[in-house]
C-alpha cells in the first residue's frame, strides 16, 4: 500500500502541469495497481470539449500502458476547494479496470480526504460478461 501524504504531496506538485485553458481548473490523478505501482495524469483540455481528458482517464491510460490492468486505489486531486470526485465516464474507466474492493480517494486542499469503493461511487456499473466478450 502506497504512503496517501506522499502521492498527495505529488498531486499538488502535479496541478500545476494540468492543461486548463478553458475551465482553469486543473485536476490530478494517481492510480495506484496490484503491483504496487502508482501511475499519474492531469486533465488536458480542448477547445473540442469532448476531446478533452480527464486526470483520471490520463492516469489510468499510463497505468495500462505501463503493463497494470488492476487498480487497487484511485487518488484524486483538483485545484478547487473540497473534495471532487471522478466524473461518470471516468467511473465506468475505473470500475473496468478495479480489482475487488478498488477504492477511491479524493484529496482536498486544505488536507481533508474522503473515500469511496468504486462500487459505492458507480453501483450497478456495467460490465460485459465473458460470453458477450467473446462474440465480439
Amino acid at each position: 500500500m502506497t504512503d496517501t501524504p506522499a502521492i498527495a504531496a505529488e498531486l499538488r506538485r502535479l496541478l500545476r502541469h494540468a492543461h486548463a485553458p478553458y475551465s482553469g481548473v486543473h485536476v490530478a490523478c494517481a492510480v495506484e495497481s496490484e503491483d504496487g505501482r502508482v501511475t499519474y495524469g492531469v486533465n488536458v483540455e480542448n477547445a473540442a470539449y469532448p476531446l478533452g481528458q480527464c486526470a483520471e482517464a490520463s492516469a489510468i491510460g499510463a497505468a495500462v500502458t505501463g503493463g497494470s490492468t488492476k487498480l487497487t486505489r484511485v487518488f484524486v486531486t483538483t485545484s478547487l476547494p473540497g473534495l471532487v470526485w471522478p466524473c461518470g465516464g471516468c467511473r465506468q474507466k475505473i470500475f473496468e479496470l478495479a480489482a475487488e474492493w478498488c477504492e477511491v480517494v479524493s484529496l482536498g486542499s486544505e488536507g481533508d480526504e474522503g473515500r469511496q469503493t468504486i462500487d459505492q461511487l458507480l453501483p450497478l456499473g456495467f460490465r460485459l460478461a465473458p460470453a458477450q466478450l467473446r462474440r465480439s
